[in-house]
């Protein structure tokens, strides 16, 4: 998981008050976020003011150029070509075919998640398609032992757009935090500047309510 934001500092501020982040610099310019010492999230300075203020999930792959062209030949367009950040593994940027954007990411010296399911931690990603039958097919294609292997206990859903979001919000993955207490969480957002884009909700993995941080990234908070 990692945020691109205009003010990392800023962001740094926000998150660190609000699920007990510490941090330390990572590659470039970026920077790691922590939570007892184990690694939960990445937050990275936008290299172009244009781009979007925005949370991206990304799903490991033992071979991003494998799995760019699998992208491809799915419907679903690779928009950032996979490229080495230092030691630590290769990135790559995909959209499906419906213009939701996802990042893979091959480990190298950088496995992922330190934790997660843990207040404070990733614990969800759901997709907000308008064409949930498309995306169904594309990432049961893409990631099918994943999703339904033996055993798989997968951290991601889908539902339609409509659900959550007026019907002309595209296509998205929202990444989802654990919280212990939502209610305080969400009054925690609005005392750092924060926003509520829509409050507590029941879904059927938790009560969720979408915020966003002071920069304007999207997120969500769900209590389970």
């Amino acid at each position: 998981m990692d945020a691109q934001l205009a003010d990392v500092e800023a962001g740094k501020r926000f998150y660190g008050e609000l699920f007990g982040w510490s941090f330390e610099d990572a590659y470039g310019s970026s920077v790691w976020a922590l939570l007892g010492g184990a690694h939960v999230a990445s937050l990275a300075p936008k290299m172009d003011g244009r781009m979007p203020t925005v949370w991206t999930v990304s799903f490991a792959t033992p071979d991003a150029e494998a799995l760019g062209r699998r992208i491809t030949a799915a419907g679903g367009r690779v928009v950032m070509a996979p490229f080495p950040v230092g030691d630590l593994g290769v990135a790559a940027l995909a959209t499906d075919p419906e213009g939701a954007v996802f990042g893979l990411w091959q480990a190298g010296s950088h496995r992922g998640f330190g934790r997660r399911h843990e207040p404070g931690t990733f614990v969800w990603a759901q997709l907000y398609a308008r064409d949930t039958a498309t995306a169904n097919t594309f990432y049961g294609g893409l990631f099918h032992e994943a999703l339904f292997g033996e055993g798989a206990r997968p951290d991601f859903g889908r539902a339609d757009v409509t659900d959550v979001f007026p019907a002309e919000m595209p296509p998205h993955f929202l990444a989802h935090f654990r919280v212990a207490d939502l209610d305080g969480a969400v009054g925690a957002v609005q005392r750092l500047g924060g926003r509520v884009q829509a409050p507590p909700f029941e879904t059927s993995y938790g009560l969720v309510a979408v915020v966003t941080d002071n920069q304007g990234a999207s997120f969500a908070l769900l209590q389970r």
